[in-house]
């Protein structure tokens, strides 16, 4: 069955390629307080947090968490996600490591100021390993 070419969207052998690349974008997570993230939250690729009236630390999943939600994830696969931070005044986030998440290559810490938003790429370095990037 060959694919359509119409309807606006980059398709897959199509060769559109002057058209915007579209894909299916799913109810974003909402972490508010303190917390772990889940690898189910990163595979949104879109988070909307809103840490309320005071600061809060997003930790990230364990390697092994997110290996066990990614099962055909190889060495080098990647993930991207954002963050966008829409709590109050004093409602920034700081990002904190985990075991097997340990590095943040960036600058080795990550904080999102509220009214500002985040964007991430996760990268797996090997079994339950992962190195995490500030992209924007």
């Amino acid at each position: 069955m060959a694919l359509p070419s119409v309807g606006g969207g980059y398709q897959v052998g199509d060769g559109n390629t002057n058209e915007p690349f579209m894909f299916d974008q799913g109810d974003p997570a909402t972490p508010t307080v303190t917390a772990t993230l889940t690898a189910a939250q990163i595979a949104t690729q879109l988070m909307v947090a809103n840490p309320s009236t005071s600061a809060a630390a997003y930790t990230l999943p364990t390697g092994a968490a997110m290996d066990a939600f990614f099962t055909n994830a190889k060495t080098n696969s990647t993930i991207g996600f954002t963050i966008v931070n829409i709590g109050t005044s004093s409602g920034a986030i700081t990002m904190t490591t985990n075991t097997g998440f340990g590095t943040l290559a960036s600058t080795g810490s990550v904080t999102i100021a509220v009214g500002t938003s985040a964007q991430f790429i996760a990268r797996k370095t090997g079994d339950a390993t992962y190195i995490l990037y500030r992209t924007a």
